[in-house]
């Protein structure tokens, strides 16, 4: 759908340089999805993996973020290769919700109640990030958080539209729940994409 070199804004790498690689195509569905238009994988022009990683490598970060849509609806083992062959550093942002391809230095999973991770995904995820939208995302987020591996990193992140409702009840929650942290969108709050 798009590529941009920008930071990272949210999550365990925020404040990193990185290449944000958005591929089209989601069958997820969240309400409250920022990127609707990645939805419909057809409406975005077919581009090679060769001139993907070209135009990435053409910025010195190497910290590259596969992002979607639903990234995963793709075989993403050729993509992965090309940029790891160019030094970068591959990250993932998915709902797990299909199945997993790719060679990952880093899987944050964020799981949406609309389609769930696939179970064999969640033990894998090095982050595990979860949009608090109400206070009942807390149980969900509680679920997940009991499958991840020991060394996962957890964190809540209010959704956008509602972070003015929903953070203070997340700093209450960190604050009774300290394993869990905040992830705060700070692109959005700095403008840049």
């Amino acid at each position: 759908m798009e590529a941009f070199y920008t930071l990272q804004g949210e999550g365990f790498h925020q404040g990193r340089a990185a290449y944000f690689i958005r591929l089209g195509g989601c069958d997820v569905g969240c309400v409250w999805c920022d990127v609707k238009e990645s939805w419909d994988a057809s409406k975005h022009p077919l581009v090679s993996i060769e001139d993907i990683v070209k135009q990435a490598a053409s910025f010195p970060g190497r910290l590259a973020v596969i992002t979607g849509g639903e990234p995963l609806m793709h075989q993403l083992d050729e993509l992965t290769g090309a940029l790891h062959q160019q030094g970068f550093e591959t990250n993932i942002e998915t709902s797990g919700s299909s199945p997993l391809s790719g060679d990952w230095d880093w899987i944050c999973l964020s799981p949406k109640k609309f389609k769930a991770p696939l179970p064999e995904i969640v033990p894998l995820a090095n982050e595990l990030k979860v949009v608090i939208f109400n206070k009942h995302d807390f149980v969900w987020a509680e679920t997940y958080a009991a499958h991840v591996n020991p060394q996962c990193k957890l964190y809540l992140q209010p959704e956008w539209d509602k972070a003015s409702l929903v953070t203070p009840l997340i700093v209450d929650y960190i604050k009774d729940h300290p394993q869990w942290e905040l992830s705060l969108q700070v692109h959005k709050y700095i403008n840049v994409p």
